[in-house]
């Protein structure tokens, strides 16, 4: 008897995952759900934006009239950590661009956001003013020094695209 009652449960078991099978293939096909989907989601940064403008001891910079396939991707600004400004995107290609502000010296700073990136010496003009441009292992920046903060705009994306970036910033206070 003993050895009927074990095949009757393994059987049972067997029996039972088809039927889970059967379900959840089930709710696969007949749930919509698109495969093409981009799954990252652009993000508004007008609030955060205008907190930063009003809370940042400098100018905070954010792009006006990029074309409208950049995606912006996140922000931050965190007051504790040199009043740090962050925004971050996703150029047409899909490579990212950051924009980063702090008050943090930029012999500090610039190597922690652009992932050690180092300074070439040399210089590229963007809308008038003279970016430092940084090259790095990962990411490569152009870094421009004001009085009281540094701008830094560094990612993945080609350095064409980070002067892009850097020309359409607004430097508000």
């Amino acid at each position: 008897m003993a050895s009927k009652r074990g095949k009757q449960t393994v059987r049972d078991m067997f029996l039972s995952m088809m039927v889970i099978t059967a379900v959840a293939g089930g709710i696969y096909v007949f749930i919509p759900h698109d495969d093409k989907a981009d799954p990252i989601k652009a993000v508004d940064f007008r609030v955060e934006l205008a907190t930063a403008r009003r809370a940042a001891p400098y100018p905070v910079a954010a792009p006006d009239g990029l074309a409208k396939d950049w995606k912006s991707t996140s922000v931050s600004y965190e007051r504790k950590a040199g009043d740090s400004w962050h925004l971050g995107f996703l150029d047409p290609d899909g490579r990212y661009v950051a924009v980063e502000q702090s008050t943090t010296p930029a012999k500090k700073y610039v190597p922690e956001v652009s992932r050690d990136a180092r300074n070439t010496g040399r210089t590229e003009d963007v809308a008038g003013r003279a970016w430092e441009h940084w090259e790095g292992p990962k990411y490569d920046a152009l870094v421009l020094q004001e009085k009281g903060s540094t701008t830094v705009v560094t990612g993945s994306a080609p350095k064409g695209r980070l002067v892009e970036m850097a020309a359409a910033l607004k430097i508000t206070p």
